[in-house]
């Protein structure tokens, strides 16, 4: 867990390293949550991957969820952007985290991951 809190210390973009510890915060408030460098950015996981924070050029955050093609999306809060799988929330400034929602997707996610095992989409050879 270290090496995420350096990732999130290096942050050059104050901007970002303020909603990368928020975020960071909230996700490792829930019991059993472990995260990971992976891909030089940091993952969270329980039984299987469940969400990453993903730093942007144009200088916000982007939660991304990988299981997002498997949950509701209720309110639509979640964007594909052409993919099919992975959907996020992106966040320009603390502020923007509307920690209900947060909460709301992230428990669906969780839940999924608890009681759904988790299997691959890619095409087999």
């Amino acid at each position: 867990m270290q090496a995420v809190w350096d990732f999130i210390e290096n942050r050059e973009d104050d901007g970002q390293k303020a909603i990368l510890t928020h975020l960071h915060e909230l996700l490792m408030s829930h019991p059993n949550m472990v995260t990971k460098l992976r891909y030089k950015i940091p993952f969270y996981y329980q039984k299987s991957w469940i969400c990453y924070l993903n730093p942007l050029k144009n200088g916000a955050v982007e939660l991304v969820f990988l299981r997002a093609s498997e949950l509701s999306n209720e309110r639509g809060a979640l964007q594909f952007n052409g993919r099919k799988q992975v959907a996020g929330l992106s966040y320009y400034s603390p502020k923007d985290i509307d920690e209900n929602l947060f909460l709301e997707i992230l428990g669906e996610a969780i839940l999924l991951d608890e009681t759904v095992p988790y299997a691959s989409k890619r095409a087999k050879h």
